[in-house]
């Protein structure tokens, strides 16, 4: 049974994500409290609904610089006050998770939420849940790998015996609740690894790539390894959904977006990485060929398409809200994502 509910008639789901990221202000600007950064990231979701978009996203971290840590608590919330988005990890750290108690919370989303649930399970870009859990940072492709097979096995039969190295083993074991259609909808996160891209072709699951910035075609080779891989293996890559994140920001004059946005993420990079934006890398934003996604809304259209002849992708979601950025400019970003770039873009790829 397929359980990847894409949505195909538009040609192609448009959506963003958050990663619930609370840096100190700028010199310029208002320090955020958390609970206000808390009761922004519900609000992006509900004027992602109400504008017409089709997916949104909530990343995990459990470190300094990062609210999100109970992403199904958070996207719980959202499926209280929305009706239709679909509400997905971006992505649940399930390295330094156990594969039931993940499943268990997304069925619970999925019932709460009917049927609107989607598990994005990745290995984590930042460490800081390794040692807050007491997991060994050496075991970073083990764990994933061994969980990963679990949580998938959880997906496809119950009751369930299995055994491995870093979790105890379940005997005969069936997990409550069931999701809505009995099945969830599960991405394995792809980053800077091209070996995992390779793996999700190998296991058939479907791909949520982080495209964020440099050259698209760098990111071609992983979606060519990944169906290379999937073909291989037995699977149809045709019917298996890509999805590309990346990060964005539009003005009306490309120009200014492209001044404006810097502060934004060259305070996200400072804070989180501890170094500034590469300049170098930044002025090659406005290229087509270029990931990242700055300029005007026709700019960002035809990068977007640019980007769907390389990839064939079938998701397209992009976080807005770094560094601090007043709500106001988050909200004049979504207007302008959802009112000029997603129907054009839709129209495009549907014929």
């Amino acid at each position: 049974m397929e359980t990847y509910r894409i949505e195909r008639t538009n040609g192609m789901e448009l959506g963003l994500y958050t990663l619930g990221d609370l840096f100190s202000a700028q010199s310029t600007a208002q320090q955020m409290s958390e609970h206000q950064r808390m009761k922004d990231m519900i609000s992006m979701a509900k004027l992602a609904e109400e504008a017409g978009l089709d997916v949104f996203g909530v990343g995990e971290s459990h470190q300094k610089y990062f609210i999100a840590s109970s992403t199904p608590t958070i996207l719980g919330t959202i499926a209280g006050v929305t009706k239709k988005i679909k509400l997905i990890s971006a992505s649940t750290v399930l390295s330094t998770s156990d594969p039931v108690r993940v499943y268990e919370n997304f069925s619970t989303l999925d019932l709460l939420s009917d049927g609107r649930a989607e598990i994005v399970a990745g290995r984590g870009s930042r460490y800081g849940a390794y040692d807050l859990f007491g997991y060994n940072l050496n075991d970073y492709d083990e764990l994933f790998e061994e969980k990963f097979d679990l949580l998938l096995k959880l997906n496809t039969k119950q009751p369930i015996s299995w055994e491995g190295r870093f979790r105890s083993p379940l005997r005969n074991a069936e997990i409550f609740p069931k999701p809505l259609n009995g099945k969830l909808p599960i991405w394995r996160a792809v980053g800077e690894h091209h070996s995992s891209a390779i793996q999700a072709g190998k296991l058939g699951v479907p791909m949520h790539i982080a495209a964020l910035y440099g050259a698209s075609s760098v990111f071609e080779k992983r979606v060519d390894a990944y169906r290379r891989a999937a073909t291989e293996s037995g699977f149809d890559p045709k019917k298996l959904p890509i999805a590309v994140a990346t990060m964005m920001y539009l003005d009306k004059d490309s120009k200014k977006a492209l001044k404006d946005y810097f502060p934004y993420l060259n305070h996200t990079f400072t804070r989180a990485r501890g170094i500034p934006f590469p300049m170098d890398r930044y002025a090659e934003a406005t290229s087509i060929k270029n990931a990242i996604m700055v300029g005007s809304p026709q700019q960002i259209i035809e990068k977007i398409l640019y980007q769907h002849e390389l990839y064939r992708h079938n998701r397209f979601i992009v976080q807005i809200d770094h560094g601090n950025m007043p709500f106001k400019k988050v909200r004049e970003v979504i207007e302008l994502f959802a009112t000029e770039v997603a129907p054009a873009v839709r129209k495009a790829i549907k014929n």
